[in-house]
């Protein structure tokens, strides 16, 4: 298997980078139906190779332009391997004490990497946990707002809890409110422009604010972005924090994706205002090279995170917990059993070291930036319409060479290209600029 996975990544530039199979195709050839007898690895893997391969996107190609990276890495791979060998279960210390402290210490080494404030450390009020994606980070830290302010104001008032985000930030917002029961139409997604780069602006949030409290309403909850999904906007979070402070709403930062950069000390100024959070959560599987999943979530108050998501069932009870002696991880999520993925993030960290890691994210953004002067460089590309931009994104992605993505911005389809997979260089970068360059010509020419 590790000799399969070895010759994939080798030939990784071989395959087409974005699978170009059919709705269905697979069950047109496997059976309907699981084998009675054993059958050899040698057969299983073949199948893998002539009908697993063809409809897998290759997300670890140096021509994966889209979305946002999900780097892995042999340290990584090393510590998947090792979580896999233990099979541990660490919902709780008792399970596997080194599962839970180990995650403990790593998640200060990360901390201290991104220069936290130190209440979100071991060593104070607060803590840090491994989630499984950010998703899951911005669920329970909205369920720890939402109990923590309706013990204030009574549980009938659930229905006038308004929650605000940028119109800019994760889908997840929306549906973390809808888990938690805040209402659809009390989850404001405060609208932005070109004129903050699509932040989300403290003066246009703090009307909605008042807005919001002169009609009776009940603002509890301000999530942040620090790298939005569409644009990859940064919001300001000294003026958002302090506004949070100001109206008592919890804060949490998503720091999913640009998170990883701001362990390079000209970036960390993106996280000035952290000190005010009540939450900060990034993915080091996006940009960080953590195989997925591996999602840190840092509070500063683990006595709000625990209750609504804490259950002690006899069968589950022990001295350690009990006595209040340990963490246990299960009271600090959605599901009871969880993964060991403190490994991975271990190895990362201990086989790269930090100026490694600085050294590979600078790199990716010297790429980028170098395509970003290759398009301006070329007048086709200052200002194309929507459909043009659409059939380019396809005609793109149609060559099976690279894989990009899109968005759309005060009204415009834009064309997202994401640098950020592992084995990128800048050949990649220019040989992708001329796959842009040929098939514009072929569209215009049409």
């Amino acid at each position: 298997m590790v000799d399969f996975i070895a010759d994939y990544c080798k030939n990784l530039e071989t395959f087409p980078f974005l699978s170009q199979v059919e709705p269905g195709y697979l069950g047109k050839l496997l059976p309907d139906s699981a084998p009675n007898h054993p059958e050899s690895l040698e057969n299983v893997l073949a199948d893998v190779q002539s009908k697993i391969i063809p409809g897998v996107t290759h997300w670890q190609s140096p021509g994966y332009f889209a979305y946002f990276p999900s780097d892995s890495s042999t340290a990584g791979f090393l510590g998947e391997m090792l979580s896999a060998g233990f099979n541990i279960i660490g919902f709780s210390w008792v399970t596997s004490p080194a599962a839970t402290e180990l995650e403990v210490i790593v998640l200060d080494w990360l901390a201290k990497m991104l220069q936290l404030p130190e209440h979100l450390l071991s060593s104070g009020k607060g803590d840090g946990v491994i989630q499984g994606t950010a998703s899951e980070a911005i669920l329970v830290a909205l369920l720890a707002a939402r109990d923590k302010v309706l013990k204030k104001v009574g549980k009938t008032s659930l229905p006038q809890l308004v929650a605000y985000a940028s119109d800019q930030a994760h889908a997840s917002m929306q549906k973390a409110c809808q888990i938690a029961g805040v209402h659809p139409e009390n989850c404001r997604l405060v609208k932005t422009n070109s004129s903050t780069n699509y932040a989300l602006s403290p003066d246009v949030l703090r009307e909605e604010i008042s807005k919001d409290i002169a009609a009776g309403l009940i603002p509890f909850f301000l999530s942040s972005t620090v790298g939005t999904t569409s644009s990859t906007a940064v919001d300001p979070l000294s003026s958002l924090g302090k506004i949070a402070k100001d109206n008592e709403l919890w804060f949490h930062v998503d720091a999913a994706y640009a998170g990883s950069a701001c362990i390079c000390p000209e970036y960390r100024q993106y996280l000035d205002g952290v000190e005010e959070a009540d939450s900060f959560n990034m993915n080091t599987h996006k940009w960080f090279l953590t195989n997925f999943d591996c999602s840190p979530l840092w509070v500063k108050d683990r006595s709000a995170l625990i209750p609504p998501l804490s259950t002690k069932p006899e069968y589950l009870k022990n001295k350690a917990s009990e006595e209040n002696m340990v963490l246990d991880f299960k009271d600090w999520q959605i599901p009871l059993g969880r993964r060991f993925r403190s490994p991975k993030l271990w190895m990362v960290l201990r086989l790269y070291g930090l100026e490694n890691l600085q050294c590979y994210i600078r790199n990716h953004i010297k790429l980028a930036k170098h395509f970003e002067d290759l398009v301006a460089a070329d007048s086709r590309f200052e200002d194309c319409g929507k459909k043009l931009n659409q059939d380019l994104l396809n005609s793109v992605n149609s060559t099976g060479k690279i894989f990009i993505s899109h968005t759309v911005l005060s009204g415009k389809y834009i064309l997202r290209f994401v640098v950020g997979a592992p084995l990128t260089e800048e050949n990649h970068i220019i040989s992708a600029w001329k796959i842009f360059q040929d098939q514009t010509t072929l569209l215009k020419s049409n």
